[in-house]
């Protein structure tokens, strides 16, 4: 389900009345590859709802440059809530969720493995309040950018 931002902390307060762990993660998530769905299943394994925070289009142009994203936010949310490993999805302007974590208070942050503990947004969060930060290995040879390379140089 698509959460608006405006909602998150009281569907987060919610779900932890209901006694369920919270993970979550984020990203733009522009053009899924194997990399993300290995991700995303392994960051759901991690406890019983995965919320994903989606870069806006506007923080994804910010962030990745004028030509992304390939896929409007709208888009790359209706993708995302198709995989089995994603419960709900919440866009966010800013360029990084730190906002939007300290509204969620998850029990659980989970990141790909081309971060460390101390470049994680939000671990400080997440660990004050007795969470976990995971950091995921990544897929070797997966990654948005290579696969947009991959397609100009076919084209």
């Amino acid at each position: 389900m698509l959460i608006p931002i405006e909602e998150i902390e009281q569907f987060s307060n919610q779900l932890r009345n209901e006694g369920k762990s919270i993970v979550f993660t984020n990203g733009c998530f522009d053009i899924l590859h194997v990399g993300h769905t290995t991700y995303l299943q392994k960051a759901k394994d991690l406890g019983d709802v995965l919320i994903l925070g989606l870069n806006s289009d506007a923080s994804v142009r910010r962030l990745k440059g004028e030509s992304r994203p390939i896929n409007n936010e709208v888009d790359r949310a209706a993708v995302l809530l198709a995989l089995r490993s994603i419960d709900h999805v919440v866009i966010f302007p800013e360029d990084t969720p730190f906002n939007l974590i300290k509204l969620i208070q998850p029990d659980i942050l989970a990141k790909g493995g081309d971060y460390s503990r101390d470049t994680i947004v939000g671990a400080d969060i997440v660990e004050a309040r007795g969470g976990n930060v995971v950091v995921i290995p990544l897929v070797d040879g997966k990654s948005t950018t290579a696969t947009i390379n991959k397609m100009q140089t076919n084209c």
